[in-house]
């Protein structure tokens, strides 16, 4: 994938599966507001 071909290798450091597609916009689409950016800090990082 060109966005990563100057950071080469990748380490995943976390996997997150989601089945229902239609919860899986709507989790992008809190993870994207202001407390999803929190989540993200407080869980993710």
């Amino acid at each position: 994938m060109s966005a990563t071909a100057n950071r080469l290798p990748v380490k995943l450091d976390f996997y997150f599966a989601i089945k229902d597609k239609y919860k899986v916009f709507e989790f992008e689409k809190y993870l994207k507001s202001g407390l999803g950016r929190i989540f993200i800090r407080k869980h993710l990082s």
